[in-house]
């Protein structure tokens, strides 16, 4: 009996584009957003998060690009493997597929903070709220309950058939749309009616705040330590630098596009990855920004429950900036509804990471070279479908990971959040660096396949024919700056670790992944070339690889490439070595 083993491709474009976007808008943008403005001041949050949406913009279209050419299945190793290295591509599946089974359980771990919604009594009456109590009765309940809860109804939906779960996260994401749209209108409102009086609408951005904060409070670990106090431009200079690593974690997400190519009906008949890839961009930063910067007008930096945000914590609704500025103008019910929201939030994006996950884990699934010998039954297993196309045992493998999210009930939830983010967001930060080193070569070779006169149907490569499905001007110099930026983030992203006391909880959770992806990429050519190093091969396929017969043009808009055999090249080998000898020179 033959067995299952390929996707249902029953996704069209605007399930694409709003799981990506629904990716995107877990607790981040509602509880980080808060935190960044804390660290860096009202004005000077809003240039962190355009730099962090600035190494997005710069991803998202090197990822685009190539999926939009060949929309392969496992984008995010498979482009690695094909023009650096296979070692490289299989390390960075396996370290995207953890950072994802990680954000299911930061996702979580985010819902059971949120129920820990409630003020402190003595803040209600600083500010003059009317209420003397404010907050959810469920406070008193384990957080081990909500984990439960919440990764039982996430590892259900994900049973859904494929249309089915477009379907809910594209309700999901109109929800969330509408939500911040109304969100960042309601921020303007108060801040314009002004109903506790202040000199002008910027009180927030004068004196004594800013448009930036006065200096940087390190906390290395823990609330009893006040930790290092850095002032001026330099105090200033690693407050930005704070605020775009922790504001990053926001933007995770939207490789989603790439990662659902598999899935997506639609992608031979309308220009679905160009759309859905600029239409995420704009939204994302455009939302970001709007409400970073609306969010700023309520609510000073210094204020008491921005304060008690640890630079390495998250921690529950009371301590968001939009549910702050509710309570400081005095107004009843909204901040219950904002907090009942980004439990809902939170809760969609953990949906989204297991999906991610599995069809991650799935695409590594069907490839041996990327598992142990003794590992190759389980692989087969994993590779399996159901009949309507659910990879069911990737999807219970990776639910299973996210198990960790029981880890709120430690004694600091928030510090063990803020904690697996953190590492979420460096093992992301090396993918997206790979993402971008392959990019740089596909650009050479596709350059060179354009220009090869041996080639039948060489214009299916050339990026200035009108046929080539997705290109964006300077995109080889974004490449390069979301190279550098993204390795400087990986580097410098927890500099606070090595401020006294040393931090060797932070110091792991920021640096581990680095560690691992480079013993997986060692891992793997002792496999296959031995312990020597010396004698390690560059496993790449530096070729472009011949196109079908035909291009299909759907319509007058597009045409679109099939991914070919990948054992399939387009040059003899004479040609093959001319091209390896040009790319080694260049590299040099």
């Amino acid at each position: 009996m033959t067995r299952r083993t390929v996707l249902s491709a029953d996704l069209k474009e605007r399930h694409v584009n709003m799981m990506a976007f629904s990716a995107c808008i877990g607790f981040g943008l509602f509880l980080q957003s808060g935190k960044v403005i804390y660290i860096c001041g009202p004005g000077l949050a809003i240039v962190a998060f355009a730099l962090a949406a600035s190494v997005m913009w710069s991803v998202v279209a090197c990822l685009g690009e190539m999926t939009a050419l060949f929309p392969v299945q496992g984008p995010l190793f498979e482009f690695p493997g094909r023009f650096i290295d296979e070692a490289v591509g299989y390390a960075t599946g396996w370290i995207s597929w953890f950072a994802w089974t990680v954000i299911i359980a930061a996702e979580v771990l985010a819902v059971a903070q949120l129920w820990k919604f409630r003020f402190d009594p003595e803040y209600l009456k600083e500010v003059g709220y009317p209420d003397a109590e404010l907050g959810w009765s469920t406070e008193g309940y384990s957080p081990a309950v909500w984990v439960f809860l919440f990764l039982i109804l996430i590892f259900l939906i994900n049973l859904l058939p494929v249309r089915q779960y477009g379907q809910l996260e594209y309700i999901f994401g109109v929800i969330k749309i509408f939500f911040i749209s109304g969100l960042i209108l309601f921020n303007v409102l108060l801040s314009a009616m002004q109903k506790v009086h202040h000199e002008n609408h910027f009180w927030t951005w004068n004196k004594p705040w800013g448009f930036a904060s006065k200096g940087l409070v390190v906390h290395p670990s823990h609330d009893v330590d006040p930790g290092v106090v850095l002032r001026g431009e330099q105090g200033q200079f690693l407050a930005l630098w704070t605020g775009i690593a922790a504001g990053l974690f926001s933007f995770v997400g939207f490789e989603t596009i790439a990662i659902t190519a598999a899935e997506n009906k639609d992608l031979e008949k309308h220009e679905t990855i160009k759309l859905a890839t600029k239409k995420l961009t704009i939204r994302i930063t455009v939302l970001y920004l709007l409400a970073t910067f609306a969010g700023g007008l309520n609510v000073p930096y210094d204020d008491p429950n921005l304060v008690n945000i640890q630079i390495n914590s998250v921690r529950a609704g009371q301590n968001s900036v939009f549910v702050l500025a509710a309570v400081r103008n005095h107004l009843r019910g909204w901040p219950n509804l904002f907090n009942g929201v980004f439990v809902f939030s939170a809760t969609t994006s953990g949906i989204n990471a297991l999906y991610n996950s599995s069809r991650l884990l799935h695409a590594m699934a069907s490839i041996p070279e990327a598992w142990p010998l003794w590992m190759q039954n389980t692989r087969r297993r994993l590779e399996r479908t159901t009949s309507r196309g659910v990879p069911l045992g990737t999807v219970f493998v990776s639910w299973c990971v996210g198990l960790i999210a029981f880890l709120a009930v430690k004694p600091f939830p928030a510090v063990v959040l803020g904690r697996i983010t953190n590492n979420a967001v460096v093992s992301e930060l090396i993918s997206y660096t790979v993402i971008c080193l392959s990019y740089i070569q596909f650009y050479h070779r596709i350059k060179a396949a354009a220009e090869d006169h041996t080639l039948e149907n060489r214009s299916a490569f050339n990026r200035d024919d009108k046929q080539y499905p997705y290109r964006t001007h300077g995109q080889l110099f974004r490449a390069y700056y979301g190279l550098l930026f993204c390795i400087l983030l990986i580097v410098f992203n927890n500099w606070r670790a090595f401020v006294r006391p040393f931090s060797t909880p932070d110091f792991i959770a920021s640096y581990i992944g680095v560690l691992a992806f480079f013993a997986l990429i060692a891992a793997y050519h002792v496999k296959s070339d031995g312990w020597n190093p010396l004698k390690w091969r560059r496993n790449a396929s530096m070729q472009i690889h011949r196109p079908p017969p035909k291009v299909v043009v759907p319509g007058r808009r597009r045409g679109h490439l099939e991914y070919p055999n990948p054992k399939a090249p387009i040059w003899e080998e004479e040609n093959m070595k001319a091209l390896i000898n040009f790319v080694w020179c260049w590299l040099k």
